[in-house]
């Protein structure tokens, strides 16, 4: 057997290819970034100074924390009411499944805005909200004025918007399960209730977490729209101070700055909570591919020295 030479090895090397362009693209963009981050730094319209104050001020904080807790409610209540909407549309009870048809398509419909408005003026169609049962008469009652506060309004506006997309997404995951998988599931004995709490719960969340995070990040940014009924947000508490300085840039660029940073924590709990439901469906290409490239190496060498 000969040993392969010098020669022979040079014949044999493998000169990858050369990704001109991609390199010329990222040098272009890399350039674009640079001169819009130059003219950001160094206008002095920007005010920066004054943003850094703004940042935390008192007002702001507070307004961060409103829109944290509509957020947090929304979505909670949300979720949940768009779980039972969600069944309600895979019943086979025909009526129930037209009632939840019919709310998710009218409260996806109307814009949010304008539920807003309806809600925070529910007083002109009802200015007393009653409680009664035929027979018994009123149980209860309350002025519409002083029941339905902003607060409440915005918390029952982005509730009902929220709960109608919910509904979708959670039903959208519940029909990626397979027939297979319910079928597994009553042979061997599972009552409804566990085939849905072990079987198809499980398994629809993978579906159900990439629209359900994107639609939390969503909801987060929809709550700006309470800063019309006066209520205190983040957007709302940068107006208060811009109406009384006149620095609209700067305080527009705080509440900017802090819906970035809500969502981008957002972004990255949506990350490992998607890793976690994913586990044991993902596969890990880094490490495959080294165990699938690197026998077809030892290979290749093997016959460059048997050739030689």
């Amino acid at each position: 057997m000969q040993k392969a030479t010098p020669e022979s090895q040079d014949e044999l090397r493998i000169i990858g290819k050369k990704y001109y362009g991609r390199w010329i693209s990222a040098f272009i963009v890399l350039l674009i970034l640079l001169a819009v981050a130059n003219s950001v730094i160094n206008n002095p319209r920007f005010e920066w100074k004054i943003i850094a104050e703004n940042l935390t001020e008192a007002s702001i904080l507070q307004g961060v924390l409103m829109t944290l807790q509509l957020t947090v409610i929304s979505v909670v209540l949300g979720f949940a009411g768009g779980t039972v909407l969600a069944l309600m549309r895979l019943s086979s009870n025909p009526v129930l499944s037209a009632v939840s048809w019919g709310y998710t398509w009218f409260f996806r419909g109307v814009p949010m805005l304008v539920q807003l408005f309806l809600w925070y003026n529910v007083a002109a169609l009802y200015p007393k909200i009653t409680l009664s049962l035929p027979f018994v008469g009123e149980l209860w009652s309350a002025n519409a004025n002083s029941l339905i506060s902003p607060f409440s309004a915005a918390v029952i506006a982005l509730v009902m918007h929220q709960s109608a997309y919910a509904a979708e997404i959670v039903r959208a995951g519940i029909q990626s399960v397979s027939q297979g998988q319910l079928e597994a599931a009553r042979a061997l004995g599972y009552r409804p209730a566990q085939i849905f709490r072990h079987t198809v719960l499980p398994q629809a969340m993978r579906a159900i977490l990439p629209p359900a995070g994107n639609e939390v990040i969503g909801q987060l940014k929809t709550t700006a729209v309470v800063s019309v009924i006066a209520l205190q947000d983040v957007l709302y508490s940068a107006q208060i101070i811009y109406q009384r300085t006149y620095e609209v840039i700067p305080l527009l660029l705080v509440a900017t700055i802090w819906y970035l940073a809500m969502t981008s924590v957002l972004s990255v709990g949506q990350f490992y909570v998607e890793r976690y439901f994913g586990r044991g469906t993902v596969r890990k290409e880094k490490r495959a591919w080294i165990k699938r490239k690197t026998p077809a190496l030892a290979v290749n060498k093997e016959r460059v020295g048997n050739n030689g």
